[in-house]
Formats: structure tokens, sequence, C-alpha cells
């Protein structure tokens, strides 16, 4: 396990006590904004509060409260998600050493669809990655769900002015105390690299529009997430009556919404799970997010920042299971989602492709594909003709590493890359052995090249071209090569269909 030795830093709030194992400093738990509670459940977080003394943040914090899925449980290595709270607004730090070196930081927002995960899974270890490139891991736990993905402003009136969007305020203030006080820890704050997978991602495409977040990242990468998917006002405020209907609750009686048992917030948030009543995702208010996030991009909001965007080959083979799809339950699934007349056209063409190009053509294969296309890789696809209209420095990938579990079945899906990125590969998952070392060593050279010079092109991978009209894309997995628009006949299905036609988020909250 290596040599354990305490440390103390001193911050602007109070000093706090980590520990060194193996010539890399770990912070753990610290508090980045005051604990959202009591009457404060629900509202933007405030600036954590001073204390006397030295702070022990050696052991890992609490997690935000949340109901525990399948995958979570499996990645619970370390009996996280017993230890559950709202007070949560914590984060953990790794980095190379306590100087004035400036290194780059790498700020992380885990997945979850906003409604599970924490930044202190063992899959998110940053001491792998803060070791190979001598930059500062940061990873943070963010309010989910219900607590800091919920509008209450319209349905009680103004009494608990909750927009929907302080779980993006919870990662804004997170930010502002790196920015305040990362230089303690071997930090730039003038260099900062926010990067996310899934509704992490998601996050990112909020905070790259985020007035309150601005000034705070410099560059910023997004792992299987896009900038789309906003809710309106309107959309925010139905999913709330919805939510307080089914806890029985009025919202002019805003004492009994503060009072009432986070359990008891979990178990009906429960009954809504894969439902588009009640979808938890950032809120187009006007104020706390002015704007659609793809809209504030496209006009410029992020000019100067060089991106990294990209996805999974088969993202949506985790979701898909084989043996219970057939070509009625093909279409069934496809018109829950997208207007019945243009079904049948979508899967004909997707067959037509997939065809053309000796890929398989089972119901499960084009649920899968049509999947993947709709839900990540269109939106992926938009905000990169977003950004390069504006900044040329944009970059984009596939992740085409295949996954060994279950036979082979899950192939190069969702949340694949993540072992990669922070070296933390299992044998279950990812795999190891050489060639999955050699993919860790590739992908933590890029994304480290990016955060330290805004360009993924490094020594180990070689050149990463910047994406352009040929739609260059760099394909990362047991080969690593540029391609030429790898999509493009798919993304063309999508790009085809009126602009009236919403493509409803098939997978639920990702």
């Amino acid at each position: 396990m290596g040599t354990l030795t305490d440390v103390i830093v001193t911050t602007a709030s109070g000093k706090l006590e980590g520990l060194i194992r193996d010539g890399i400093f770990a912070f753990r738990g610290v508090p980045y904004a005051a604990p959202p509670v009591g009457e404060k459940r629900w509202l933007p977080p405030e600036p954590v509060k001073p204390w006397q003394g030295i702070r022990d943040v050696k052991k890992l914090a609490a997690v935000a409260p949340q109901n525990i899925n399948t995958i979570r449980a499996i990645q619970d290595d370390g009996r996280q998600f017993a230890n559950q709270s709202e007070d949560c607004l914590f984060l953990n730090i790794s980095t190379p050493a306590l100087d004035n070196k400036r290194r780059p930081v790498m700020f992380w927002i885990h997945g979850g669809g906003c409604i599970d995960g924490a930044g202190s899974l063992g899959i998110y270890n940053g001491r792998w990655l803060a070791q190979r490139g001598d930059v500062v891991v940061v990873t943070i736990n963010y309010r989910l769900g219900s607590l800091g993905f919920l509008n209450l402003n319209e349905v009680t009136g103004g009494r608990i002015p909750a927009t929907g969007n302080e779980g993006f305020l919870d990662q804004a203030m997170a930010l502002k105390w790196v920015h305040d006080n990362i230089a303690a820890f071997g930090g730039d704050p003038d260099n900062v690299t926010i990067f996310g997978q899934s509704a992490g991602a998601h996050s990112v495409g909020v905070l790259l529009a985020l007035p309150a977040a601005r000034g705070l990242f410099h560059k910023a990468i997004l792992q299987s997430g896009t900038a789309g998917n906003a809710a309106s006002l309107e959309d925010a405020r139905r999913s709330a009556e919805v939510f307080l209907q089914a806890l029985a609750v009025h919202g002019k009686d805003v004492s009994a919404l503060w009072a009432l048992p986070v359990e008891k917030l979990l178990a009906t948030q429960a009954k809504f799970t894969r439902s588009r009543e009640l979808r938890f995702r950032a809120v187009v208010d006007g104020k706390v997010l002015p704007k659609p996030p793809l809209t504030a991009v496209e006009n410029g909001a992020i000019k100067s920042m060089p991106l990294i965007i990209g996805t999974t080959l088969e993202e949506a083979k985790m979701y898909v299971d084989p043996t219970k799809i057939d070509e009625a339950s093909l279409v069934k699934r496809l018109t829950e989602v997208l207007p019945v007349e243009y079904v049948p056209g979508i899967i004909e063409t997707y067959r037509k492709i997939r065809t053309k190009h000796g890929l398989p053509t089972s119901p499960a294969e084009i649920l899968t594909a049509v999947q993947t296309d709709a839900t990540f890789r269109w939106g992926a696809y938009q905000l990169i003709e977003a950004q390069r209209k504006q900044n040329p420095n944009v970059y984009s990938y596939i992740f085409t590493w295949k996954s060994p579990a279950q036979g082979g079945r899950l192939g190069a899906c969702h949340a694949i890359e993540l072992g990669f990125v922070f070296g933390t590969i299992d044998p279950v998952f990812t795999g190891q052995g050489p060639e999955a070392e050699a993919l860790v060593r590739k992908t933590q050279d890029a994304w480290l090249s990016f955060a330290r010079t805004g360009n993924p092109s490094c020594e180990n991978l070689g050149t990463w071209p910047r994406i352009g009209k040929r739609q260059e894309t760099m394909l990362l997995g047991k080969e690593c090569i540029v391609v030429d628009g790898p999509c493009k006949e798919e993304l063309e299905v999508w790009a085809n269909l009126p602009k009236t036609v919403r493509i409803t988020q098939m997978l639920g909250g990702y």
C-alpha cells in the first residue's frame, strides 16, 4: 500500500490535514461550500465558512443522497454509498507536490444521470493521472436528483427560489474554490480543464454557458455527453408539479417541503425511474441559465476555448438486451421517442448503411446504433459544429475498445473509456493486459497534453488533428488512428429530419 505521511496545507478557509502516499498528496472530503441543509435545502450553494484549527481530510466524505442502481453497486469498492448525507459538497485533490510550480488542473465531474454517482468512486481515483502527467486532479460531489435539479420557484411562488440548476451551481462553486485555493496545492488557477462523462459531460456543456462559472476554467472535455437536452421553464414547472403531487405536498407549504425526510424524497424519485414526466437536467430559467447551452456556444460564449468531444462506438449496448429485441419491439421502442412517421425510414436507412459496411443488422444492433447516435453522437456533433465556427481548436474521438464483460455483449459501450482515462482498468469491465495498458498510456497522455497545451497530440499517440470539414476523428482502441467522417452517413439521418422534430431522450437520465 505504500507509506502514509500526514501533511498540512493552508487554504482561505482554514488548515487541512491530508496525507502523502508513494509521492502523491491526497486531500479527501474537502468542503467547498456550506452544507445545503435545513432551510438551505434546494437553495444555491453558499461559500464554506472558515474553521479554527486543523481539519482532517484524510478520509472520503459523504456522497449525495441517491438510490443505488446495479452499476453503482458494482463500482462501490469502498462501500461509499452507505455514507450519504445532504451535507455532501466536498471535493478530493490529488497532487504531485505542494509547491509553486503551477501545474495544470484537471477538474472531474462524475456522471450518473444527475441522480447518482460520486466523484470519490475508486474508478475516478486521480492519483495515477496526477502522477503520470504532473497535474493536479480534483474530483467533486454535487447535489443530485430532486435535491439538485428540481425547479421549485414557480410551484412555491418564489418561497423556495430553486431554479433546478442548483447542482450546476454547486459545480461552479467548486470551481470558484479551486480558483481561490488550488495554488496552495501546486496547481495553476489560470489553467483549469473541466472534464466529465455522461451526465458529467452534460454538466460540462452547461458550465460552458453558465454565467456563474465564467472565467473559472479554460479548456473542456466532454465524454459521451452534450450541451443540448436542457429543459424549458415550463417543462421544469410541470416536472415539479408531478413530483410534489407524488409527495402529497402542496407547493405553498414550504415548511413541509423542508421537513421531508430525504428517504421519502428518494423513494418518490425512484417511482419515476426512466419516466419522461420527471427528468433531471439543466433548466433554461432566463437568469441562472439565460440561454440553452448550445445556443450560447453558437453565439460565441466560449469562442476562445479548446474542446475535446467524443463518444464510445456503441454507447447504448449497455442498455439493450439483445434477447428481448425483435423487429416489433425495435419499432415500439423507437415510436416511444420519435414521431411514428419517421421510424420506418430511420430503421431502413440504418439497415442499409450497416449492410453496406458489413456490420450486423439484427433488431438489437439497429436499436443500439440508433440510440447511440440520437442520444449521444448527434448532440456531440452539434456542439462540435457550433464551437468549430467560433474556434478551430476542437478535437473529436470515438472510443472503440470493447468490454470483455458478459462474453463481449457490451461491446464498446457507455463508460468503457473511464478506466483508461484514470488508469483504473479492471479485469472484468475493461479487461487488462499489454494492449489495455498501452491504450491507458495513449489516452492519458492525450488528455494530459490537452490540459497542458490545448492540443491532445502527443508522442505516445501521435498527431491528433482538429476536426474540420472532413470530420477528422481519432479512433481510440486496440488501434489508434485518425479517420474521416466515421459516422457521416448516420449523422445525415438526423441532420435531415425537420427541425420541428424533437428527439426525446432515449435513455432517460444518462
